[in-house]
């Protein structure tokens, strides 16, 4: 097999031509390695490339290693391509419910699933500039394509080159968890590595596993004519989320058409022509369900394989990754990691923050004496981008109880908010969780169409240690949707109004009167 083909990323439209000359060009050519790197980083998905570039911007000499496509998961099989098709997925169910808004579509309005899935190859390989070889060599970073692996204490072998380190980062990232269930591999499956290379809808999709990615594209590839069915083992989705956030959106996943196999187990799967037959345990019985695609969304595991880490005194765990202490560094004082490998939040804003951690602790905080950046200061926020969207920050109320934290919760239905009724977006609320008679925000969640996009005022308060009583005295453009922050204060500003003080002020409202 030639190293073009090897990886190719199908189809080789002129689309994924590009996406492929520019994050694995297959006329590269390695570069001399210099004497010794004061960075070597393994992995050039978001981690490894935040890494590079900041420390070769700050000065440091830097080694880039990727064995498949720069860019990782996110530019390739994540949230670009993802965030592409979820978005054709919204404009048809726009176009379905446009009579509610008083806009009568022809009927026969069908969707074009060969064109959906051109249109997020033609935007990813746009995209992919930013994460090609060519502009981070052009940075001054000696970028090699290859496997790598360590061979001593201080030095990196990738494709018969020998780089020398004085510290090395590895941000090798995660894949798809693939369940050990008989059959699955011979009647073969999707993960999110694969499902973005289809060219035809499948009828019948069953998506396995109710996190985010299996949320995601189950309501998408509904939205986009398929019929689908989603099995989890628990009985909801979202099982990090708060219960009556998933709630809502387990609703709307079911008004568009997604059936639900919840507390179930897919126990074997076997063929009948292109049919695929998985067995399902659901409640003590067996039944069987005959689909055209199985799409796995049940997980990920880091890739530590192959890298040697066990020479060099790297630990590790096979299913939950490398061991790092609070300042990302590795038990190998010498070795740091970012990103999927190392860490439970497997988010692309996260890995870009834990990069900028490693650059300050591996570079500068022994030699300067600066001290260490830790990432449990991180604040980080994440969102699950279903319609309507769900989004959190900080503590869950379950959290800050298991602290012994005493807390109050203000919760402020969407259906409260102007915006969100002339839109008929009004299934969604915010849930504000707070230091009970202090104000101090400890965390919150926010159901919406754009939850993603109000969440960082949120956090922006838990960082600056702004309290819910403040963030009442901040006007909002009226009308948005992100007003039900403002009347999130304004219900705990009511709180501080105790039966004292409403008598005090209507003695002194007596009085002038």
């Amino acid at each position: 097999m030639t190293e073009e083909a090897r990886f190719s990323v199908p189809p080789m439209d002129p689309y994924n031509q590009e996406l492929v000359s520019n994050v694995h060009p297959p006329d590269w050519s390695n570069p001399e390695p210099a004497k010794r790197y004061n960075l070597v980083v393994l992995g050039a998905g978001t981690a490894g490339l935040v890494t590079a570039a900041g420390a070769a911007g700050l000065g440091a000499k830097v080694a880039l290693v990727e064995r498949h496509l720069m860019g990782g998961d996110c530019l390739n099989v994540g949230c670009v391509p993802s965030k592409a098709i979820i978005h054709s997925a919204r404009v048809r169910a726009e176009v379905r419910d446009a009579a509610r808004n008083g806009i009568h579509v022809p009927e026969g309005t069908e969707v074009d699933f060969g064109a959906v899935m051109e249109r997020m190859r033609r935007l990813r390989s746009h995209i992919s500039r930013h994460d090609s070889f060519q502009r981070f060599s052009n940075l001054g970073i000696d970028v090699f394509l290859g496997e790598p692996r360590f061979t001593g204490g201080d030095t990196v072998s990738v494709e018969g080159k020998t780089l020398r380190f004085k510290k090395a980062v590895l941000a090798t990232g995660a894949r798809a968890f693939e369940p050990p269930v008989e059959g699955l591999a011979e009647a073969g499956f999707l993960t999110n590595e694969t499902v973005f290379s289809l060219t035809e809808r499948p009828e019948h999709l069953l998506v396995v596993g109710a996190g985010p990615i299996g949320c995601e594209m189950a309501q998408t590839f509904r939205r986009l004519g398929s019929q689908v069915t989603l099995l989890e083992m628990t009985d909801q989705i979202l099982t990090r989320e708060d219960p009556d956030a998933a709630r809502i959106v387990s609703d709307s996943l079911e008004k568009d058409g997604v059936r639900f196999l919840f507390e179930s187990k897919m126990t074997r799967v076997s063929r009948n022509g292109s049919k695929k037959i998985v067995h399902v345990q659901r409640n003590g019985k067996e039944e069987t369900l005959e689909v055209d695609e199985i799409l796995i969304g049940a997980g990920r595991v880091p890739n530590v394989e192959g890298l040697d880490l066990e020479s060099v005194g790297v630990e590790y765990d096979p299913r939950q990754g490398v061991v790092v202490d609070d300042s990302l560094r590795t038990t190998n004082p010498r070795i740091y990691a970012a990103g999927d490998i190392c860490s439970r939040y497997k988010f692309t804003h996260t890995a870009d923050f834990a990069a900028r951690i490693v650059i300050q602790n591996a570079l500068f905080a022994d030699f300067l004496r600066i001290g260490r950046k830790k990432f449990s200061a991180l604040t980080i926020p994440w969102c699950t981008y279903t319609d309507p969207e769900i989004a959190h920050v900080g503590l869950y109320e379950r959290d800050a109880q298991e602290k012994g934290i005493p807390v109050e919760t203000f919760q402020i239905p969407m259906s409260d908010v102007d915006r969100a009724i002339v839109e008929e977006e009004t299934e969604g609320l915010i849930k504000i969780h707070v230091k009970k008679g202090k104000g101090t925000i400890l965390g919150g969640t926010i159901v919406a169409r754009h939850a993603g996009e109000m969440i960082s005022e949120l956090t922006l308060a838990i960082v600056g240690k702004i309290g819910l009583g403040t963030l009442a005295g901040v006007i909002h453009p009226y009308p948005t949707q992100a007003e039900i922050i403002r009347k999130a204060g304004d219900a705990y500003n009511r709180t501080r109004l105790t039966p004292k003080v409403a008598r005090i002020l209507s003695w002194l409202m007596a009085i002038q009167r």
